[in-house]
């Protein structure tokens, strides 16, 4: 038994659109499904919640229990991001300043609510247990270490860690030429 949806399943879940080579586990739970876009070769993992509006483009792994809350503004995951277990980003959240109520059993009315995009550019990473705010830009290569609070946006090609993330050096760019070799490899196997 497989424990990804087939092709056919796939398409009977009512994503927004989604590419090819993708794999996703039966275990997931998708709210808003239709807001949620998925582009080729990705893979999701038991136990994600993906809610709201989300665009995953390729070469994407979002491993186990990940929760991905895109709300109104969305979160998008650009190519060759990793997102590690427990991993959960907030594109919304309800305002803990005391101005308003908060949780979901409440009218929209009576809360402060805070809807900003999250955006995770190509090639970053993140370590397991991260939390993620609403507003941030991790910047390309980016990489990030396990439990880390991501309350700002980040600088490109750094490595991050700590609650709030700080930047402890930088993350070495040779990435990019191991995309470009990749991508050839892959060019060819499907031109056979």
């Amino acid at each position: 038994m497989n424990s990804f949806y087939s092709q056919e399943e796939l398409l009977q879940l009512g994503l927004k659109d989604f590419g090819n080579d993708v794999r996703i586990s039966k275990k997931t739970s998708f709210y808003g499904i239709e807001n949620i876009t998925i582009g080729n070769h990705v893979r999701i993992d038991d136990f994600c919640i993906l809610s709201g509006n989300i665009t995953i483009e390729n070469y994407v792994h979002i491993a186990a229990g990940a929760l991905l809350y895109g709300g109104s503004e969305g979160i998008e995951l650009q190519d060759f991001c990793g997102i590690s277990s427990r991993v959960a980003i907030y594109a919304a959240s309800d305002d803990y300043s005391g101005t308003g109520l908060t949780n979901p059993m409440v009218s929209d009315s009576y809360k402060q609510l805070i809807n900003e995009k999250v955006t995770v550019e190509r090639h970053a990473i993140i370590g397991s247990g991260c939390t993620i705010l609403p507003g941030v830009t991790l910047g390309e290569g980016s990489a990030f270490g396990a439990m880390s609070l991501i309350n700002k946006s980040t600088e490109k090609w750094g490595i991050y860690m700590g609650i709030p993330a700080k930047k402890i050096k930088d993350r070495k760019k040779e990435i990019l030429e191991l995309e470009k070799k990749f991508l050839k490899e892959e060019s060819r196997k499907s031109d056979l």
